[in-house]
């Protein structure tokens, strides 16, 4: 047991430090292209920081346990939406553009409906992944061309930033993903390890595992709080929780097709209503305030609560 323990330790930490250097390196690369700060945060901050969901859940595909694969990305969905973006609002408000919102948001709130209406009959089949696949290729193109006439957005080169190496950073952003990829490994095999000698259902553990992967964006969204960067806190949730429910899920399926023995209807419905909720929070005032930001962390604490 207590290696199992140690090894979910190893893996948390080793998953947080690699994704987020992993980041760091992908957005140095990036603010010199001159995009959007938004598809910063969506592609680049919020695809990156959901490599962790996507190796976890993949891998527990592989092995032949979708339903924890899927509770993952429930669980980190759920997590994104309350607990990250709640504790950033609660640090300080999080400013929303209208537009953004209408556009981005909704492109994430229907990826995460799909994501509730595959799953909802009990089973993901390969054709279903392959459709969210696609339906993630369709969703980039369109942020790319949003991003093009975002001229508000577009993030400003600091002055006192040293110059970085393209060549360097990437060395240095591969060796973090291969780190993160031993170290979602190194997690998964410790919490599947303890969930079975504690009794855990799929649904807590995937939960769990949902909100460990889930740290390295509420590492990066608390960074882009104390910076007042509020459109990479909006770019990073949405983006995060658009490549979960497509590129994840789709892989996922794609990997280890199958019946989900032990699905929570009611995760799925509370992952879709929080996203509505999130969504009217920032959009009747323009910004989620800090007692926004307590009501939806509270909702995180009874989800997992329930999850239990």
């Amino acid at each position: 047991m207590l290696l199992s323990f140690l090894s979910v330790v190893l893996g948390l930490v080793l998953l947080i430090g690699a994704s987020d250097r992993f980041v760091e390196s992908a957005v140095r690369l990036a603010r010199s292209l001159g995009v959007s700060v938004v598809l910063i945060g969506a592609l680049i901050v919020g695809l990156g920081t959901s490599i962790p969901e996507l190796l976890v859940s993949g891998i527990a595909a592989a092995d032949g346990k979708l339903d924890i694969a899927m509770a993952n990305v429930t669980g980190s969905n759920v997590a994104n939406v309350t607990l990250v973006l709640g504790t950033a609002a609660i640090v300080a408000p999080v400013m929303s553009r209208t537009r953004i919102l209408q556009r981005e948001g909704t492109l994430m709130l229907l990826s995460v409906a799909a994501l509730a209406a595959v799953l909802w009959g009990g089973s993901v089949d390969r054709i279903e992944g392959i459709g969210l696949l696609l339906a993630l290729a369709l969703s980039l193109y369109l942020l790319v061309r949003w991003s093009s006439s975002d001229v508000d957005g577009i993030i400003q080169v600091d002055e006192n930033d040293e110059a970085a190496s393209i060549g360097g950073e990437l060395l240095i952003g591969l060796a973090a993903l291969g780190v993160t990829v031993f170290a979602a490994r190194t997690l998964l095999t410790g919490a599947l390890d303890l969930g079975a000698r504690f009794g855990l259902g799929a649904t807590f553990l995937g939960m769990l595992l949902g909100v460990g992967t889930s740290l390295p964006e509420l590492a990066t969204t608390l960074a882009a709080v104390r910076r007042h960067q509020s459109d990479l806190v909006i770019g990073n949730v949405l983006g995060s929780n658009l490549f979960n429910s497509l590129a994840v899920t789709g892989t996922a399926a794609v990997i280890g097709p199958g019946q989900l023995n032990d699905l929570n209807h009611p995760s799925l419905a509370v992952m879709v209503a929080v996203v509505v909720l999130a969504g009217w929070f920032a959009l009747h005032d323009k910004r989620i305030v800090r007692v926004e930001g307590v009501i939806l962390v509270a909702i995180f604490l009874v989800f997992a609560a329930l999850s239990y």
